[in-house]
């Protein structure tokens, strides 16, 4: 295969730009675009200049892969239909409304052979990515991602819609099992959970603070981590942060007293290291198309596999469920 052909299926306000980056995508020829929305995927075609498919069999008949940006309750119909044409599936995140139907589109792509991937676009943050060769073990992490109220995304709470891409941060940060969750969150101006909060042990010790609201005035995605070496506040909005490590020749700064020779907090750089992250000026999505394509092209494997959708989106819901049981407890006390 030279350049795989590559569709998208759904163009709202996620999709439409996936539909941009495939076009523009070096090594992969656009397939197209379908949406049911007739109307909408008609401006998107006349917008971006790429073929409008009828149907979905059309262009799944034109595609050797296809990016599924769906509402996350069709997603699982849509993969498998791909999936018994033989076509590669990036599909968005939340994989699924439900982790059943995560098991059954990662059992199809097996049986089929074909690649399924899952949009975890933060794995493909520049300033993550700048940041690699200072992260070591966490001690504790702690993240916020807040964004102003808009209407996308309502078929889900906004743990599947906003906080599962630091739950699935966590798995490569951290990459142990939790054994503690508790988790608060109340609906606000949808029927789901608009703001919610989750407090996450893992084996070994690590604690992670979770932070997710879409009823926020200002946008915030900001992800820090403590480990042994340092101190790393990045700010994923941005594609920048900074590391923070005591000098070298600098052993401690415990004790009751201060170390002679040592300032007090004015002379604080004197001691510790300040290093600028500054991530490139690449796009996640492209990155994670860019390797896609690679995956279909079986240059590498898929960097975010079904079975790393699964798991994030199982822990999710696990979130979920006990904000749930919080907010039922919540409406049932007595005033």
């Amino acid at each position: 295969m030279d350049a795989p052909s590559i569709g998208v299926v759904g163009v709202g306000s996620l999709g439409r730009h996936h539909a941009r980056v495939v076009r523009d995508l070096a090594g992969v020829a656009c397939a197209g675009i379908y949406d049911t929305d007739e109307e909408r995927c008609g401006a998107v075609g006349s917008e971006l200049g790429v073929r409008v498919s009828p149907s979905l069999e059309v262009l799944l008949e034109a595609s050797d892969a296809v990016v599924v940006a769906v509402p996350t309750l069709a997603h699982e119909t849509v993969a498998l239909q791909a999936i018994r044409d033989g076509v590669h599936v990036l599909v968005e995140k939340p994989m699924a409304p439900d982790v059943a139907a995560a098991d059954r589109m990662i059992a199809a792509a097996r049986r089929s052979g074909v690649v399924l991937q899952v949009g975890h676009v933060e794995r493909f943050n520049p300033a993550l990515v700048a940041a690699r060769p200072y992260l070591e073990r966490p001690l504790f992490v702690e993240s916020h991602r807040l964004a102003p109220f808009t209407p996308r995304s309502l078929d889900v709470a906004v743990v599947l819609d906003l906080m599962i891409h630091d739950v699935d941060l966590l798995s490569i940060l951290v990459g142990r099992p939790v054994t503690e969750l508790a988790a608060t969150g109340v609906p606000v101006l949808t029927r789901h959970v608009d703001i919610a909060n989750a407090r996450l042990g893992f084996e070994g010790g690590t604690v992670a603070n979770l932070t997710a609201s879409r009823v926020s005035a200002t946008r915030v995605r900001k992800l820090r981590i403590w480990q042994r070496s340092g101190y790393l506040s990045l700010d994923m909005a941005a594609g920048r942060g900074e590391f923070y490590r005591l000098r070298d020749g600098v052993s401690g700064l415990d004790g009751p007293a201060r170390p002679q020779g040592v300032p007090g907090l004015a002379g604080l750089a004197s001691v510790v290291k300040r290093i600028q992250i500054v991530g490139d000026d690449s796009e996640p999505l492209a990155a994670e198309l860019a390797s896609f394509r690679d995956a279909v092209l079986g240059l590498a494997p898929p960097p975010v596999t079904g079975e790393d959708g699964r798991c994030a989106l199982e822990l999710s819901l696990a979130i979920e469920r006990q904000i749930e049981n919080h907010v039922a407890h919540t409406r049932s006390a007595p005033p």
